[in-house]
């Protein structure tokens, strides 16, 4: 059990630090978020706080890739890294008035101790898993952009004269043209990438061998769930994704329907549903595809089938990276 807590608040460009102990606030300060202060102030600060680093305990709210100095500067150290989800934060303080950077390093700090004994630590995300993220952040970008241009080209031609339709084609095509050939470059980085991990590539052959499931689902997949370490089971899984409904009810009182929450993971939702759909009304062949037209025709709601749909793939998805051997519809039930 750890007795020194450090709450930081996470900017691009600042850390703010608040060391407690169980009764009180010891020192509070701001550095720059480089790797070389943050290893600096944590060692200071222990040192004339008179602590060790095997009793510290360090909270941050996870913020992208700004948290990026801060793990490694702990793995470095072997300090104890717990990034929390903000809203669980904010929420542990129920109705709090005022903000800043202090405040917030403090209440970090508060959280880290009270709630200490949930704590999970951070671990630095393999260098592979960490490369096809940046990767597959950048291609998203450049596909939003290509959609806007090519949609420059298609929505107008109509609306403009033809000699001022065409300059515009023309310099948007080498700008679509350039956008293409990045996209083109990231997906080859990402096979090679994928090809030269053979733990990824072993993933990807696995998850492929499920109906509907194609490759940026698969790869989309690995990266999230940190090559299914992040998850324990698919359930946890659905749940992230915004799969599993809930219900509304209080006493007799039912507010609602059962529905899934819109607190969610939408990207790989969306690539699901993708999945689900090509799965369940367009393969020939697909195991989905009857249990859809069944279900249709007993007067379900198309996308709560989908849904269903949906969450089995997730469960199979899981069941085959457990099972560490290629989907099989062929099955039998353990004896």
């Amino acid at each position: 059990m750890k007795n020194f807590f450090i709450g930081i608040d996470i900017s691009k460009e600042k850390l703010n630090l608040c060391f407690r102990t169980s009764t009180e606030i010891l020192l509070e300060t701001e550095i720059e978020n480089t790797n070389a202060s943050i290893k600096r102030q944590i060692k200071k600060g222990l040192k004339d706080l008179g602590k060790d680093i095997s009793d510290v305990l360090v909270c941050a709210e996870y913020t992208g890739r700004y948290i990026y100095p801060l793990a490694c500067s702990c793995h470095e150290l072997e300090v104890f890294l717990w990034i929390e989800d903000p809203t669980r934060i904010k929420n542990s303080f129920g109705v709090a008035r005022g903000k800043n950077d202090t405040v917030d390093a403090r209440r970090i700090a508060e959280y880290a101790f009270r709630f200490n004994d949930k704590a999970v630590e951070y671990s630095m995300k393999e260098k592979s898993i960490v490369s096809l993220k940046n990767l597959l952040s950048d291609r998203d970008l450049l596909l939003s952009d290509l959609k806007k241009y090519k949609a420059q080209l298609s929505d107008q031609k109509n609306y403009m004269d033809n000699d001022d339709y065409k300059r515009k084609s023309k310099r948007w095509k080498v700008v679509i043209k350039t956008i293409q050939n990045q996209i083109d470059e990231i997906e080859t980085e990402m096979g090679n990438i994928a090809e030269n991990d053979p733990n990824i590539k072993h993933q990807m052959e696995l998850l492929k061998s499920i109906d509907g499931v194609g490759e940026k689902l698969a790869i989309n997949m690995i990266v999230i769930t940190e090559g299914f370490t992040r998850f324990d089971n698919a359930r946890q899984f659905n749940c992230y994704a915004g799969l599993a409904p809930f219900q509304y009810t209080s006493g007799k009182s039912i507010y609602s329907k059962s529905r899934v929450s819109q607190r969610a993971n939408k990207h790989i939702k969306s690539l699901l549903h993708l999945c689900a759909v090509s799965a369940g009304t367009r393969m020939a062949d697909s195991e989905y595809r009857e249990y859809y037209e069944r279900r249709k025709k007993e007067g379900k709601h198309p996308m709560c089938i989908l849904n269903v749909i949906r969450a089995k793939i997730v469960s199979r998805m899981f069941a085959v990276i457990n099972r560490d051997s290629l989907y099989t519809r062929d099955y039998a039930f353990a004896s």
